[in-house]
């Protein structure tokens, strides 16, 4: 009777363990497509190692678009004649203080570089010469943000949210807020003067539009600490939280009154990718590029809808901190150790 029962009771868990089995393959199966995203058919992107350790914030490009110019940590500035395939660092005379270049602007031929702690640097000959512009000592924070306007006219933000304008090439400035926001993880300005601004622990947001007094706070989606804010190509917002998920804003959905507010679905491309996002740039309207930590780089060709990985870009020995494009053949990734991509076109033999 006992060898029955044991039979029996065998019998049961074996069926059991095949029935779990089945149930595990069939959620792996349905999975994979998220744990694990399929590569691009080729890699657009041309690894460029520049012979510095330092991080790189930003790049800005004058009336030639082949002459630009790139900025990062350790006061470096870099310039390029040949579209950014060559790069040649420029050493200026600014002391025995070392900067952290955080921003470069131009219009034409006249440009704008920002830094910490508390530098203005600006040519009007495409970056023959740089001259220091001198700031208020009363200035809240340290110029984080700049971006050129017109001839002799830029918009400055600092690191806490304060917002100045000149029109005179620095000799006066205009505060745009009243009251600076705090100290900001990062931000970012749209094309149409919006700014909007990560606080530095990520618990929050603010938003600034031209004509408003103050910044607007806005309370963050879920649990999860926000890494970093931008614009879409329609100016909508998208956000990018901890642990590889994102998210995007549906004005359409809600009142003006809460359009910064109303957020579509978490997105979290690739569950098997646990490097965090860290920039979003849109190469045209539906195209968007999202790099991460330890050379992530995914693509979406339709919004956000779907997802490829640029597999060969994972061996770059770097962070990939922002992504930026110019134009839909024009655009660029900088990391860190000296450590960018450019992007080329198909079409475009390098």
């Amino acid at each position: 009777m006992q060898t029955v029962l044991t039979d029996f009771f065998n019998g049961r868990w074996a069926m059991r363990l095949r029935q779990l089995a089945l149930v595990a393959i069939a959620i792996l199966t349905v999975g994979c497509t998220k744990f694990f995203l399929p590569g691009l058919e080729s890699n657009p992107w041309q690894m460029l190692a520049l012979e510095t350790d330092a991080t790189f914030s930003d790049v800005a490009f004058t009336t030639d678009s082949n002459h630009g110019w790139l900025v990062g940590s350790r006061s470096s500035l870099f310039e390029t004649n040949d579209g950014g395939q060559t790069w040649e660092q420029k050493v200026l005379d600014l002391g025995e203080q070392r900067y952290t270049f955080t921003s470069v602007s131009f219009v034409g031929d006249e440009g704008w570089v920002s830094g910490l702690p508390s530098v203005l640097l600006h040519t009007t000959d495409g970056g023959k010469s740089w001259a220091n512009v001198p700031l208020s000592n009363q200035l809240p924070g340290n110029p984080l943000m700049v971006t050129a306007l017109a001839k002799g006219s830029v918009e400055m933000a600092t690191d806490v949210g304060a917002i100045y304008r000149t029109e005179d090439s620095g000799r006066n400035w205009t505060a745009l807020v009243q009251a600076a926001v705090g100290v900001v993880r990062n931000m970012t300005r749209s094309n149409d003067g919006r700014y909007v601004a990560v606080s530095s622990r990520g618990n929050f947001y603010s938003t600034w539009e031209p004509g408003e007094d103050s910044w607007q706070p806005h309370n963050r989606e879920n649990s999860k600490r926000l890494q970093n804010m931008g614009f879409t190509s329609d100016g909508n917002l998208w956000l990018i939280a901890r642990g590889g998920q994102m998210q995007f804003t549906q004005p359409d959905a809600a009142p003006e009154a809460i359009k910064y507010e109303t957020w579509g679905d978490p997105v979290r491309p690739e569950i098997g990718t646990s490097w965090g996002f860290l920039d979003i740039g849109y190469r045209n309207e539906n195209e968007l590029w999202v790099s991460g930590g330890s050379g992530t780089l995914l693509m979406s060709s339709d919004g956000g809808e779907t997802w490829l990985k640029d597999e060969p870009i994972s061996d770059v020995p770097s962070n990939l901190y922002r992504v930026k494009f110019f134009d839909s053949d024009k655009g660029f990734i900088l990391g860190q150790r000296g450590y960018l991509l450019r992007y080329v076109p198909e079409d475009t033999t390098v």
